[in-house]
Formats: structure tokens, sequence, C-alpha cells
């Protein structure tokens, strides 16, 4: 019997200066910056994470901001497009928000739905839906109340080089349930009800380059540790190579590449950010692991200050 992944856990992109990266998403979209830390592979940078008020997987997006990096180009083997929900009837909220801090957005519809589509201030494609599932955000900031807040990801659109061969691991391995197809896109949701809706696109559209602008990698929601190793051992059955467990401190990791070249992980719900700060407190100072502790100093002296701050505005 096969396994089904609840949905999205997490979304990680690159993006520039990490001041712009934090007006952005917590000044503009109204997201919740609930962990400063760094980048556990390269701890000279941030990894900073944003979600709804507490954080839970299927709402959280993290970046690794490199100030003077390179841009990156949107293709094959990448998230092409973010998708967040709100609650229904917030979407007029959301174009007067943009249009109020000068981000360009069009809309389409999709399946039936309507979306305004925009680029963050680093070229990352993204786009915001309504729908009626999914808890409400509980956070308040900068005039971004519950009533209108991003819920969490409504899901993700998937660039694939082997279009096929992704629709079969999404359906086959990752226990997702085609729902349709409309135009160059096929639908699949999880059994979530938020992070739970993927398009992938049918055809090929060129193959992307890693750098600002674009997703690293994809997160997938394992239960807890014991349901993650059942995921490797099945992943790997499949006929993927997959990485050892890696502790993330706030999620243990396993990745592999799947064959439309886009970077999958599956990251454990447990044990979540208020592991070593409390829930009042998430996201204001700099947290490491005790392993990285040590060097706090050096890295306080590398990394710029961050300020969370409420945007004006026109």
């Amino acid at each position: 019997m096969g396994k089904k992944t609840m949905g999205i856990h997490h979304i990680t992109a690159i993006v520039g200066p990490p001041q712009e990266n934090v007006d952005f998403y917590a000044g503009v979209l109204g997201l919740r910056l609930v962990k400063q830390t760094v980048n556990f592979d390269d701890p000279g940078t941030y990894h900073l994470y944003f979600g709804n008020e507490g954080g839970k997987p299927g709402t959280i997006i993290t970046f690794f901001p490199w100030a003077g990096a390179y841009q990156g180009k949107i293709g094959d083997g990448q998230v092409g497009v973010t998708s967040y929900v709100v609650p229904k009837g917030a979407l007029g909220f959301w174009e007067e928000r943009l249009e109020r801090f000068n981000v360009s957005f069009t809309k389409t519809d999709r399946f039936g739905e309507q979306y305004l589509v925009f680029d963050d201030s680093h070229g990352l494609h993204l786009e915001i839906v309504e729908r009626e599932e999914g808890e409400a955000n509980t956070w308040t900031f900068g005039g971004v109340t519950p009533e209108y807040a991003i819920k969490g990801f409504g899901g993700a659109t998937l660039l694939s080089a082997r279009p096929g061969q992704t629709a079969e691991l999404l359906e086959k391995v990752m226990g997702l349930e085609k729902i349709g197809e409309e135009g160059d896109f096929a639908r699949y949701r999880s059994t979530a009800d938020i992070g739970n809706v993927i398009d992938l696109k049918l055809t090929p559209s060129g193959r992307g380059e890693m750098g600002v602008g674009t997703v690293h990698h994809i997160a997938w929601r394992a239960i807890d540790d014991e349901d993650q190793l059942d995921w490797k051992k099945y992943v790997a059955e499949n006929g993927y190579g997959v990485t050892p467990v890696q502790d993330r401190n706030y999620f243990n990791a396993i990745y592999f590449r799947e064959h439309g070249e886009i970077l999958f992980e599956i990251a454990t719900d447990p044990p979540g950010f208020t592991v070593d700060e409390p829930l009042d407190q998430l996201g204001q100072k700099l947290m490491l692991p005790e392993w990285l502790e040590s060097k706090r100093e050096e890295f306080e002296a590398i990394l710029e200050p961050l300020e969370i701050r409420e945007m004006e505005g026109n």
C-alpha cells in the first residue's frame, strides 16, 4: 500500500538583501517572521522563516537571502509559482494593498478560481487565491487582520523537465490525487486543508537557473520521525536517491531530486518553532542551534541587523 503526504510543509527560496525580504513578507504581506537563524549548511548567511502566528506546517516560506547574489531564472526543475490562500471575500483587500505598496499584479483564472499574480521584491513569482478551507491566521501586523490575512499556502505550480515522470511521482509516490486538467496544467490535491493544491505544467518551459528570485526546494509533510523513515524507505524503493536524515532543529529533513529535476524535501511536522523560544517571542532575535552557539559573535558580526517594521505604502 502506498503512502500519502498531507501536502506542503514549507517552500524555500533564494532572495536578495535580507531587510528587503523582511519588508516584503512581513511589511507588505503581513506574515509573521517566526524564526531568524542561519543556513546550517552555510552559516554565514541568514535562514529566515515566515508563516502564520505559530509557523505551522503548510504556512512556512523560508529564505536564504544573499545580498549581491546573481539573479536566477525561473524554469524547469523548480517551483514556478508559490500560491497563497486568503479567506473568502479578501481578494479586494489584497488588490488595494498591493496597489498601495506599488506591487504590480495581474488577474488570471485557473480551475474556476481567480488569482492575483505578482512578484516579490526579488522576482519570486507569487499568487493569492481565495478559499474557504484552512484555519484563519490569527496574526495581525501592519494593517493585515485575521479576516484578510494569508492563511498559508494554497499550493504551488511545478515546472518539470519531464512532466510525465513528475506526474507519476505526484500520484504514485507522494499520494496526491489528480483532480483535473485545464489547458497546459494538471491539478493534484493532497489530504490537508492547506498547502494542498499542486498544479503541474504539462510541457517543459526551458531549464531554470538557480539564483535570486527562484525556489530552491519544496518540502512535503511527514507526521513524525517514524513516518519520515517510512518515507525514506518508500522513496528509495521507488528508485530515487534519498539523503540521510538531517537535523534542521525545527524539523528533520530528507531530500531527493525527482526525475523532472525539482528538489524535493520531506520534513517532519514536529518539533516546530517553539522548541527554542516562546510563541510570543518568535522571530525577534537570532536563534542558533546548540552546535553553532559557540560561534554567535562571529555570525552576528557578519549578518546585518534586521528590523521587523510596519511599512507605509501610498
